[in-house]
This record gives C-alpha cells, sequence and structure tokens, in this order.
C-alpha cells in the first residue's frame, strides 16, 4: 500500500483534521510565488497542532529557489521531517540537507537522481497537470523511491497507484480554492485511496 501526502496544506484546522486521520505526509509550501505559500510562523502552528496528535504524520517542506542556508533555516525552526526540493539543486546541497539527518526528496530534472526519494509532478508554474505516470513506472523498476503528484484525484486514483509509485501527493483536488482543503472532498479521497490500495 502507498503512502499518502496531502500538499499546500495552509490551515491549523485542517491539518491536525489530516494528522488524526493518519495521513502520512502533509507538505507545507515556502515557495512565495504559489498560491499555497505559507509563512514560518504559520508553518509553526501547524507543526504544533500535528505533534500533538501524536501519531505518524510527517512535515514536508517544499522548497523551489531558496537557499541551502534558507532551507536550513526555515527546517530547524518547523522541525520538518523531509525536505522536498521542487527545483534544481545540486549534489551539494542535497547532501549538504541530509548530513543534517532530514530526509530529501527531489524533483525529477531528467539529469542525476538526487536525494531519498524522487518526486515525477506534473506541475507547470501553478497549473496541475497529469505527470508522466510511465516514467514512475520506469524509475520504480530500477527499485527508486518514487512519489507522483499533479491531478490525482478520484476519477484516477486507482491508475496513479497502479503505477508503483510509493507515495501518492495530493493537493488541488481535494480544494475549495487554493490552498483551502475542503474537508468533504479529502475524506472521499481517503476513502478512494484506501479502497484502490487493497
Amino acid at each position: 500500500m502507498p503512502e499518502l501526502k496531502i500538499c499546500g496544506v495552509t490551515e491549523v484546522d485542517f491539518a491536525r483534521y489530516a494528522a488524526e486521520r493518519q495521513v502520512d505526509y502533509l507538505g507545507l509550501i515556502f515557495a512565495e510565488s504559489s498560491p499555497r505559500f505559507i509563512d514560518c510562523a504559520t508553518a509553526g502552528q501547524i507543526a504544533r497542532a500535528v505533534r500533538a496528535v501524536g501519531n505518524k504524520t510527517k512535515l514536508v517542506g517544499v522548497f523551489t529557489t531558496q537557499s541551502l542556508n534558507r532551507i536550513k533555516e526555515i527546517a530547524s525552526s518547523v522541525k520538518l521531517d523531509v525536505i522536498q526540493l521542487h527545483g534544481e539543486y545540486s549534489k551539494y546541497e542535497v547532501e549538504s540537507i541530509k548530513a543534517l539527518g532530514y530526509e530529501v526528496w527531489a524533483l525529477y530534472c531528467g539529469k542525476e537522481i538526487l536525494g531519498d526519494a524522487t518526486l515525477i509532478d506534473g506541475r507547470r508554474g501553478n497549473e496541475s497537470k497529469l505527470a508522466d505516470w510511465k516514467l514512475a513506472t520506469r524509475l520504480k523498476g530500477e527499485n527508486r523511491r518514487v512519489i507522483l503528484a499533479g491531478s490525482i484525484g478520484l476519477d484516477n486514483i486507482a491508475e496513479a497507484i497502479d503505477t508503483g509509485a510509493d507515495i501518492i501527493d495530493v493537493s488541488s483536488s481535494i480544494e475549495s480554492s487554493p490552498g483551502r482543503k475542503n474537508r468533504e472532498a479529502f475524506d472521499k479521497f481517503l476513502a478512494a485511496f484506501a479502497a484502490a490500495s487493497q
């Protein structure tokens, strides 16, 4: 059964709600260009709410163009579990973050695969599209750990899981508007995810 990541979480109440339902990962976006951007103060509130639930939910910080020092600063302040590099970062930068004890996920850019897991995403700017699912399956065949993101919803969750991806990453399909997650849509997706994972 794959794990589930809900990305672009901006609200404390929803973060707590998702953690209570034992979602594996919650993504916090620190890219200011994103409509789902949150600042460190809000991220800290979310982190405290999630930790208070006391289960396995981990926090993923999503970064695009921030400097290595800024990433380290935010990760330490919020106490992130995973750093997701949604941009082109060097092997040195990835290894520097890993050396601090963080798990690192890196966007597949068609070059050397870096990090502990590879993100396959269809997003272009702020527009979500289907990713290259055949690529996800191919990388799984090479024993890579794969996160699959991009326009995954109720209509294609079973097919997304069939790619073999280790983590399914969902955001816009469970939103009322960018950054505002809809609990009813989330609950329906969670049920479909569980059913398709059997």
